[in-house]
C-alpha cells in the first residue's frame, strides 16, 4: 500500500486525539479552576464516567465485528462532537451533573469510534508490516493533534481556561476535514463480518489466548505508569515546578518528541523485533521518571529535557503494543473483540489513576496552588509510575519469547 494511503486512514486518529487530551489532562484541572469543584468530587466523577466508560468498550467491540466498521465510526462521530463541545463550555449551574452527562456523552461516541476505526485498520492491512505502519500512521497523526490540542489555549485566549474552552470550536472543522479524507479513501475496505458468537463467547474467546492475556498485562501496568503522571501533569508544573504558564508548551514537546519517534521505533522493531523495541522504551521513560523526581521549584530547563526523553518513549508505547494486539486480533479473526477488550484496560487505567489518585492526593494533605502536600504530589507523578513501568518491564522482558512468536 502506498504511503498516501496509510497516511489518510491515520488522518482520522488527528481529531480523535486532539479531544482526548482535554478530556483526560485538562479537563480536572479546569473545572476545578473554573467551576470550584473539589478534587474529592472531580475524583468520584471522572472514576464513575470512566468505569462507565470502560465498562461498555467490550461490547463495543463485540459491535464492531459485526456492523461495518466504516458506518459505526461515522455515527458514533456525532455524539462525541455533541459531548466534547459541551464539556469545555460548562454552564454557572449544576457543574457537578453538567460535567458527568457531557463526559458519558463524550465517552460514548469517543469509545464507539475508536474500538471500530482501530478494529478498521486491521481489515485495511494485510499483514504484520502494513499493520504496524498503520498503527504508526493512526499514532502519529493522534499525536499531531495532541500537539495542537495543547499549544492552542495559549493562543485562542490569554486566560487559560479560556483558551480551554475555545478548542471546541476549533475540533469540528477538524474532525469534519479528517473524517471526509478517510471515509473517501477506506470506506469500502470493509469485508463482510466472520464472526458470529454472542458477546459473552466472544470475550472467552479473546481472553482464552494466552498471548494476548500475557501482552494485555504488560499493557495494564505500562498504562498506570502513563495514566498517573498524565492525569497530575498539570497540577505538577503549576504546583513543583512554580511554572503553571509552561504546562502548555511542555505538553507540545513531549508530544512532537513522540510524533518524531514513531519512525525510529516502526524501523529498529522491523530490524530487532517489536518486543525488543519496546523495552528499550521503557529504559528510557524509567530513566526519565527517576528524573522527575529530583525536579523542584524553577527547574524548566531540565523538566524540558525529561519531557523529550519521556516523549521519545510515548512513540514506541504508542506505535508497538497496538500493532501487537492487531496482529493477535486478526489472527482470531474478531478484531474488534480484542480492541474492545484493549480500550476497556487503557480506560480503566485512566479511570484508576484520576478517580483513586486526586482524593488519596486530597487525604495526604494536597491543594492545588497551596503549596501543601508536595511531596506527595511529586511521589505520585514520579515515583509510583517508575514502579509500575519497571513492573511492565519486567513482564515483557520474561514473555519477550512468546510473545514476539504470537505477533
Amino acid at each position: 500500500m502506498h504511503g498516501g494511503r496509510v497516511l489518510s486512514y491515520g488522518l482520522l486518529g488527528l481529531p480523535l486525539a486532539f479531544a482526548a487530551l482535554p478530556v483526560y489532562v485538562h479537563v480536572p484541572h479546569f473545572y476545578a479552576e473554573t467551576t470550584g469543584l473539589s478534587l474529592a468530587v472531580l475524583g468520584a466523577i471522572l472514576l464513575a464516567a470512566r468505569l462507565l466508560d470502560a465498562g461498555i468498550d467490550p461490547w463495543l467491540g463485540w459491535l464492531a465485528d459485526r456492523v461495518s466498521r466504516p458506518r459505526m465510526v461515522a455515527i458514533a462521530l456525532l455524539p462525541f462532537a455533541l459531548g466534547f463541545v459541551a464539556l469545555l463550555n460548562p454552564p454557572g449551574v449544576a457543574p457537578a451533573f453538567w460535567l458527568l452527562a457531557s463526559l458519558a456523552l463524550t465517552y460514548l461516541g469517543f469509545s464507539a469510534a475508536s474500538v471500530a476505526y482501530q478494529a478498521w485498520g486491521t481489515d485495511v492491512g494485510t499483514d504484520s508490516a502494513l499493520r504496524t505502519r498503520l498503527t504508526a500512521a493512526r499514532e502519529g497523526f493522534g499525536l499531531l493533534g495532541v500537539v495542537l490540542a495543547a499549544a492552542l489555549p495559549a493562543l485562542l485566549a490569554s486566560d487559560s481556561s479560556q483558551g480551554v474552552a475555545r478548542l471546541g470550536w476549533v475540533f469540528l472543522p477538524l474532525l469534519m476535514v479528517a473524517a471526509a479524507i478517510t471515509f473517501a479513501t477506506h470506506a469500502a475496505a470493509r469485508p463482510q463480518p466472520t464472526v458470529a458468537q454472542p458477546l459473552l463467547p466472544s470475550l472467552r474467546r479473546v481472553l482464552a489466548d494466552q498471548p494476548f492475556r500475557r501482552l494485555l498485562l504488560v499493557f495494564v501496568a505500562n498504562g498506570i505508569a502513563a495514566a498517573l503522571p498524565a492525569t497530575l501533569f498539570l497540577f505538577f508544573v503549576a504546583d513543583i515546578l512554580l511554572q503553571p504558564q509552561a504546562g502548555g508548551p511542555l505538553l507540545a514537546v513531549y508530544f512532537i518528541a513522540g510524533a518524531v519517534s514513531l519512525p525510529f521505533w516502526v524501523r529498529l522493531a522491523a530490524r530487532f523485533g517489536r518486543v525488543t523495541a519496546w523495552l528499550g522504551a521503557m529504559v528510557l521513560s524509567i530513566l526519565a521518571f527517576a528524573g522527575a523526581s529530583l525536579i523542584g521549584p524553577g527547574d524548566l530547563a531540565g523538566f524540558a529535557v525529561i519531557c523529550v526523553a519521556s516523549g521519545l518513549a510515548l512513540g514506541a508505547d504508542l506505535a508497538l503494543p497496538a500493532a501487537m494486539a492487531a496482529d493477535l486480533g486478526e489472527r482470531q479473526g474478531q478484531a474488534g473483540a480484542c480492541f474492545g477488550v484493549w480500550n476497556f484496560v487503557a480506560k480503566l487505567n485512566l479511570a484508576l489513576a484520576a478517580g483513586l489518585s486526586l482524593p488519596l492526593l486530597a487525604m495526604l494533605g494536597y491543594q492545588p496552588g497551596s503549596g501543601t502536600g508536595l511531596a506527595a504530589l511529586s511521589l505520585a507523578y514520579a515515583l509510583l509510575p517508575l514502579a509500575f513501568k519497571s513492573l511492565a518491564g519486567l513482564l515483557l522482558w520474561r514473555w519477550r519469547h512468546s510473545l514476539e512468536i504470537a505477533s
